[in-house]
């Protein structure tokens, strides 16, 4: 197959990162930069690029993934939903627009040269300068909610992106402006859209990377509105990979990069065995603890972040948190989330992939949310959720065919490690105390759950088997760091291989106890640096 065209830099993905990425390298003029997304155009679907339009691009079954993890054993075998965005901008055009930098330790802790909470808080800066995050106004509910989890050792704190999470709770910063969401997309790509050495493509799936001699990426091959395309690299140049913690090592192993007996019983060709690929996978799961309220609350979106040492036993540094505690009210997006996850729970996944029946089931659970009474009942329910910020379990992201259209097998091994139930429990007890302090007495505060009520652990234990959901952070399955197990370096560049660099959360090494949209963004931005530099160009 023929080169249709050749760039300096092609960048797989248009997610938080990979816009970030792409963005950077078409500010050098003298490179021309190419970036592929599989899905929409931004445009397509407008509610993506505003601030109030979260809950319907949420429901959009064009803007995500839909995917279901194995049977989980900790789970009593459950299969957990594992979507994330797939139009322009990714999972930064879906979520609910938190943007948390993440704590000092988070990035002290990965031990790789350049990566410490000194290294990165300058980039954080200048990425913010652009990107100007705000926060919401408080509310009397949300007022009080502060009030009820100062009662149990948590302190106010203004700004949630110093560098210092534990014991803290307060409004955090959200990347929106007016009624414009502020993704990467929208912040950085969106404004060069038109110039000459950048072309955004979407509807582009990629296939593979194509190496030459000396194992250097030398080509793209991918498939743009259902037709074989290849594009090449110029000499020299890098193929940027930022298609996110799920997609990015099924992109390698594709590309004959990763563990040379996966790539084996799959039928590709071995061009470097990298055993680290695909593995390291983890996320942030968490168990929401919804309460009866007696009036209606008065806030529509989730703005109040507390951050805690919940389990003093885990080998963790002093003062580092391992539980975030978001406080939730319904009206801001339980309908939605209902509609979109309620059939995941109900419908056989053999079943969920037919549309006519996934179709069906949510139109009846949208039905329902929308009566009267629903809405009564929702207007009145709030919660904590509870998510489990440092996580122990590990898994692991394989092949199930060589085919690129044949979804991934995902496999986070939920609580497969036993302190991270253990924390989890701790969260839960924690969070019961703070909706059940007296602040929060004049708005109600009677959980939903009897499982969440009880005050033995066993019943505690099985109220988080049954309710545990993913927070949509995804990480760790192609570490980066200065042993040779890692298979990115501590410049993110893909070892074994000459041309590519890895530029998303797959990068990092252990999740930081936040969000993962701000960290995703300042590594597509460090990894377009690295690029730049590493071809002379300043960044």
């Amino acid at each position: 197959m023929a080169d249709a065209e050749t760039y300096d830099y092609i960048v797989l993905g248009g997610g938080s990162a990979g816009s970030m990425a792409a963005a950077e390298l078409a500010r050098d003029p003298r490179s021309g930069c190419a970036c592929w997304r599989a899905g929409d155009a931004a445009e397509r679907n407008p509610e993506v690029l505003r601030a109030d339009g979260y809950q319907q691009a949420f429901l959009n079954e064009r803007l995500m993934w839909d995917r279901f993890t194995p049977p989980q054993p900790a789970l009593g075998g459950a299969r957990v939903f594992v979507g994330t965005g797939r139009g322009m901008g990714g999972s930064g055009s879906i979520n609910a627009m938190v943007y948390t930098r993440g704590a000092a330790h988070d990035y002290d802790g990965w031990n790789v040269p350049g990566w410490s909470w000194g290294d990165v808080a300058p980039v954080f800066d200048e990425i913010e300068r652009t990107l100007t995050p705000s926060r919401r106004e408080p509310t009397r509910f949300t007022e009080a909610c502060i009030a009820a989890a100062e009662t149990q050792g948590f302190r106010r704190k203004e700004d949630l992106n110093d560098g210092a999470l534990a014991g803290y709770l307060g409004y955090e910063w959200m990347n929106y402006r007016g009624n414009e969401r502020r993704s990467s997309y929208v912040a950085f790509l969106k404004p060069l859209l038109g110039s000459p050495n950048l072309r955004v493509e979407a509807g582009a799936r990629v296939d593979r990377i194509v190496f030459g001699a000396g194992r250097r990426a030398v080509a793209v091959e991918a498939t743009v509105d259902g037709a074989p395309r290849r594009f090449g690299l110029c000499l020299g140049g890098e193929v940027l990979v930022a298609s996110g913690a799920l997609e990015t090592p099924r992109i390698l192993e594709r590309s004959g990069v990763g563990r040379g007996h996966e790539l084996r019983a799959h039928g590709i060709p071995e061009v470097a065995a990298v055993a680290g690929v695909g593995e390291n996978l983890h996320d942030h799961p968490n168990v929401p603890l919804f309460v009866w309220g007696r009036q209606a609350t008065d806030c529509k979106y989730v703005q109040l972040y507390g951050f805690h040492r919940s389990n003093p036993e885990l080998a963790l540094p002093p003062g580092e948190a391992d539980t975030c505690f978001v406080f939730y009210t319904a009206r801001s997006s339980i309908r939605e989330a209902a509609v979109k996850l309620g059939p995941t729970k109900i419908l056989p996944p053999a079943l969920f992939a037919k549309p006519w029946a996934r179709h069906a089931a949510r139109g009846l659970l949208g039905a329902v949310m929308a009566s009267p009474p629903a809405s009564y009942v929702l207007g009145r329910m709030y919660g904590v959720i509870v998510i489990l910020g440092k996580p122990f379990s590990r898994g692991r992201v394989r092949l199930s065919s060589a085919d690129p259209a044949a979804p991934g097998i995902v496999d986070p091994g939920y609580l497969s490690d036993p302190r991270d139930m253990d924390t989890l429990v701790r969260g839960v007890e924690w969070a019961r105390r703070i909706v059940s302090s007296e602040p929060l007495e004049p708005w109600g505060s009677t959980p939903v759950s009897f499982a969440a009520r009880s005050p033995e652990r066993a019943r505690i234990e099985s109220f988080v088997r049954a309710n545990l959901i993913t927070t949509y952070h995804f990480a760790g399955s192609c570490r980066m760091g200065e042993d040779a197990a890692a298979p990115a370096d501590p410049r993110l560049a893909l070892r074994g291989v000459e041309g590519v660099r890895i530029a998303d959360a797959s990068v990092i090494p252990m999740t930081p106890v936040s969000a993962l949209n701000a960290p995703s963004m300042l590594i597509g931005f460090r990894a377009a640096g690295f690029a730049l530099a590493s071809r002379g160009s300043a960044p």
